[in-house]
């Protein structure tokens, strides 16, 4: 069996290092962990015994490294795992068996490797939330931070059920527009795809038709045709080349600090999408910065973390400098009110809830009556583009229709006058 050289600290704080055998550096650090110590270092001394070939040890480690590798978690397996955490902890389980449990059980490849990995770190000594720090791509410093005050403050539960809540909202918001905006862009490819295929296939034979029945065609006819004509040749490949390069170059320079904060104060001017942002913002300020109050976080950290929760750079920029001011010792509702970015009646209720002691009820409050603000914002939207845009393709269609029947009636008054 392993033998296990270590260094640790016991339960009155005294240094000791001595050796230990187990059969493997978990079981070591679990023996130890039972025994009250606080963990230091733990090194083996003599490995296990090897595996010569032909021998089953040596089928089993071949047949192990044929395994494929794990896949890495995504920020898609946070929400599962804390909503998964949250029901064995409530059943009465600590964050560490709960965490072990998951780690067996779970089936889904990538939240099991999370799970793993959570387990792995906790059994070496670990607390949850620095466990789960170490999955920066899963949990943010926000999720890490609240959990560690919730082992902290002995609330893991309630933190997890608000933490939960949270997140919930945010994917429901989330949903919502993708929804509102799946119908339109649908509508968008549909008809630019009818319209693509009548100007490259129907229209030029249609064009045959008229051209070898003779007789002179109308304008609107002629329009089309020509919109054809230039769409199927290099100059009209050429334009649309121009235009997704165009677009190519747009979107890398708004990935630039520069270009993003440009393009972000552009649509603030947005007669719609203004509003929206403002309401977004207001939301995600009003939602994240009243759960970080009311799990423990500091007003400075909650502060600093709510800001990156704010998407609009414009917003964010404004909103880091009222912090600043927050941080002399100014109201959060006047230094809000410097930034000229928040609407009045948001900075009434939260100056109200700031001189009554009551602003975490104030900032939920307001988050649920902005959510529904964006819904019906949302909502509005579709409509607009969906007409926008069926208005858009019930007008191109119209005008072939007219195009083509100006065209047979033209060619019919010619057989006619012929005759």
């Amino acid at each position: 069996m392993p033998r296990f050289a270590y260094s640790a600290r016991d339960r009155a704080g005294k240094s000791t290092s001595a050796e230990l055998e187990a059969p493997s550096r978990k079981d070591a650090l679990r023996l130890l962990t039972a025994r009250g110590l606080q963990i230091a270092t733990v090194t083996e001394l003599q490995a296990g015994p090897v595996c010569k070939a032909g021998k089953p040890g040596a089928k089993r480690a071949a047949k192990s490294s044929s395994r494929p590798a794990a896949q890495p978690p995504r920020r898609a397996e946070r929400l599962p795992f804390l909503e998964s955490l949250h029901d064995l902890t409530t059943s009465g389980l600590s964050a560490g068996e709960a965490v072990r449990l998951l780690s067996t059980r779970i089936k889904e490849p990538r939240l099991r490797t999370l799970c793993a990995g959570i387990w792995e770190r906790i059994s070496e000594g670990a607390p949850l939330s620095r466990a789960m720090g170490s999955f920066p791509e899963v949990f943010d410093s926000g999720t890490v931070n609240l959990i560690q005050a919730g082992e902290a403050t002995g609330s893991l539960n309630g933190t997890l059920s608000r933490l939960i809540a949270h997140l919930v909202e945010q994917r429901e918001l989330r949903s919502q527009l993708m929804s509102a905006l799946a119908y339109p862009v649908f509508m968008v490819f549909v008809s630019g795809g009818v319209i693509l295929f009548f100007l490259t296939f129907l229209l030029p034979r249609l064009q045959t038709l008229l051209s070898s029945l003779g007789g002179k065609m109308p304008t609107s006819t002629k329009l089309l045709i020509g919109a054809s004509n230039f769409a199927l040749s290099i100059w009209g490949i050429m334009a649309v080349v121009a235009v997704v390069v165009g677009i190519s170059a747009f979107i890398g320079w708004r990935q630039t600090p520069a270009g993003r904060t440009q393009t972000d104060a552009w649509m603030l001017k947005l007669p719609l999408i203004g509003p929206f942002l403002v309401a977004q913002t207001v939301f995600s300020f009003s939602q994240t910065l009243s759960v970080l109050l009311e799990n423990g976080i500091t007003a400075a950290e909650a502060l600093r973390m709510t800001e990156k929760q704010i998407g609009n750079q414009v917003h964010r920029a404004a909103f880091n400098t009222a912090t600043g001011r927050v941080l002399e010792g100014e109201a959060l509702s006047v230094a809000l009110t410097r930034t000229g970015c928040f609407p009045d009646l948001v900075l009434d209720r939260l100056a109200i809830g700031e001189n009554t002691g009551n602003v975490v009820p104030s900032l939920k409050s307001i988050a649920q009556a902005y959510q529904k603000i964006i819904t019906g914002q949302l909502n509005f939207f579709t409509k607009v583009i969906a007409g926008v845009v069926l208005g858009g393709v019930f007008a191109f269609v119209g005008f072939i229709a007219f195009s083509i029947i100006s065209a047979v009636f033209q060619v019919s008054a010619s057989f006619k006058l012929g005759g």
